[in-house]
């Protein structure tokens, strides 16, 4: 009988704890170890004044329908949003967010009239008439710098950013293009323009859009409770790993250590003075970066050095019920663009408004707010009152509420939100090709295939079958 031990309870590792049972069968014994006091990972629901509220991720993009066939697999059941369309505030201005646009980056001058000073527009129109730009294979730019080059700053910080802001809490700048829009630098290589590659990929098609985001009715631990219950593993919560190894292990002549294990895995758990020792045939790791770099240190030293290479940055989501009178605008949420203020001067502290019942329905009137980009630790070390008072009074600026919450918690997410900068497709590459060197390890997790649901899902399926596969040998 087999043994495989999943280091971490997020998406992803439920994920490959359940693909793996898919394909170990009955009888393989799996153990999912998971530091903190719940699974999930940035998957959490919270019950505010009675109502399921997720305070990580709330939805699922259905353009890779990865999450989506999970979901039905499962046997669970899919909300799309309402129709309600998205807003931006740039400009000093709050106007709709553009339709045809792939991640901010406009597929003509028509598209940004709304967003955009007369300048910005004219930089905009004249994109498709420089010279053609391409990458070439192993090339990579910073979205920041090459837009800016080609489209203006202000297509930037109106309108890039704002939406990178919210996938990875980042700066255009500092993340890289192929990571961030890999299907742009397929359509880029192929027209030579920004523009006709956005065009490319969102056609103007009239009428109403396929929905592109679901979720579930009652949060997204429904998906957490159903991949528990069906991976039918021996789950361990406040459990810290603290070692990895593989005692028959084997040196030859100037081998790397990585490439010349044999034998079982032993993963050490539990406080330093009294630690257990948990034996496997097979170990997944599926954290984040900080702390899969020192689980691989002495078993896979350059998958280690790899993930140490990768960023992390910080937000908080705060969420609220508000008195039933409250009128939100008919909109499903505001953008912010970079550099925004108040009336007085004073920056915003919000980089989102979602107002979640506009959105996604419901009888209770409800919102987030997302706080937080790399560089702004400074407001997340802030007291959650103060927070809230930041965020309250950035809604009633912007939407005209002025009202306090009947209920409202603040979740702040510190560290684990891996930055995809320039590189990051070599590098995680590398990280692979170095754990793939060792048998019976697999990584996976939002540092690969992408940070939305749908990614992390096929990442931890592959981190499956590479375990499945070595298993059957």
């Amino acid at each position: 009988m087999s043994h495989v031990v999943v280091i971490g309870g997020g998406v992803s590792g439920l994920v490959t704890a359940y693909r793996l049972r898919q394909r170990l069968g009955p009888s393989a014994r799996l153990t999912v170890l998971e530091q903190s006091a719940q699974l999930g990972g940035k998957l959490r629901t919270v019950d505010l004044d009675g109502v399921p509220t997720d305070v990580g991720a709330e939805a699922f993009v259905v353009r890779n329908p990865s999450a989506s066939r999970l979901v039905e697999e499962l046997g669970l059941s899919v909300v799309h949003p309402t129709g309600a369309t998205a807003t931006i505030r740039a400009g000093g201005r709050t106007a709709g967010l553009p339709r045809r646009t792939f991640l901010g980056v406009p597929a003509g001058a028509d598209a940004v009239r709304d967003v955009l000073s007369a300048d910005g527009v004219a930089r905009v129109a004249a994109e498709s008439s420089l010279p053609p730009v391409s990458l070439a294979d192993g090339e990579d730019a910073s979205v920041g710098a090459l837009l800016s080059q080609r489209l203006g700053r202000e297509v930037v910080d109106h309108l890039v950013e704002p939406l990178l802001g919210g996938v990875y809490a980042g700066r255009a700048d500092r993340l890289g293009l192929r990571a961030t829009m890999p299907a742009l630098v397929t359509a880029l290589n192929s027209t030579g323009s920004l523009t006709g590659a956005a065009s490319s990929l969102v056609p103007d098609v009239p009428g109403p859009r396929k929905p592109v985001f679901g979720t579930l009715p009652g949060g997204m631990r429904e998906l957490v409770g159903a991949l528990a219950d069906a991976a039918k593993a021996e789950i361990r919560l406040g459990t810290t790993v603290r070692r990895l190894e593989c005692p028959e292990r084997r040196f030859q002549g100037t081998q790397r250590p990585e490439s010349v294990f044999q034998g079982r895995w032993r993963v050490e758990v539990g406080p330093v003075p009294r630690p257990e020792f948990i034996d496997a045939d097979a170990v997944v790791v599926a954290v984040p970066p900080p702390a899969a770099r020192k689980l691989l240190a002495d078993v896979a030293p350059a998958a280690s050095a790899g993930y140490g290479r990768i960023e992390v940055g910080s937000m908080a989501v705060v969420s609220m019920v508000l008195p039933a009178d409250v009128t939100l605008p008919e909109a499903s949420g505001v953008l912010l663009a970079v550099g925004e203020r108040h009336r007085d001067g004073t920056p915003f502290t919000a980089k989102a408004f979602t107002f979640t019942s506009r959105k996604w329905g419901g009888e209770r009137v409800r919102l987030r707010a997302s706080v937080g980009r790399v560089g702004e630790e400074l407001t997340l070390r802030r007291d959650e009152d103060a927070l809230l008072a930041d965020v309250l009074a950035d809604l009633a600026e912007l939407a005209g509420v002025e009202a306090r919450p009947d209920a409202w918690t603040v979740t702040k997410w510190g560290g684990g939100l891996p930055q995809y900068g320039v590189g990051h497709t070599d590098l995680t590459a590398g990280i692979e090709r170095a754990v793939e060197a060792v048998p019976g390890l697999a990584v996976t997790g939002a540092s690969f295939r992408g940070v939305g649901i749908p990614a992390c899902v096929d990442a931890a399926t592959a981190a499956a079958e590479r375990v499945a596969a070595h298993l059957a040998v």
